[in-house]
């Protein structure tokens, strides 16, 4: 689940992998599965990053590993 304030202040939290879109229309606009739409405070790319965060906690996303590909010898 991931927080979200609505436009009055309120926060509360959206199941992400329920998620369909996200928008700005100038508002940030999550659209479910289920057609239900919510506006939210957080920009676009914060709901993404929340979205990203929730996948990568719950094991459907993996963390990206920067290797070095030194030759060795």
């Amino acid at each position: 689940m991931i927080l979200v304030t609505k436009l009055n202040g309120k926060t509360f939290r959206i199941n992400a992998i329920f998620i369909e879109t996200v928008e700005s229309f100038p508002d940030t606009t999550i659209t479910l599965t289920n057609g239900r739409k919510y506006v939210v405070k957080e920009s676009e790319e914060r709901v993404s990053d929340l979205i990203k965060e929730y996948y990568q906690t719950v094991g459907l996303l993996g963390r990206q590993k920067l290797e070095d590909h030194d030759d060795e010898e």
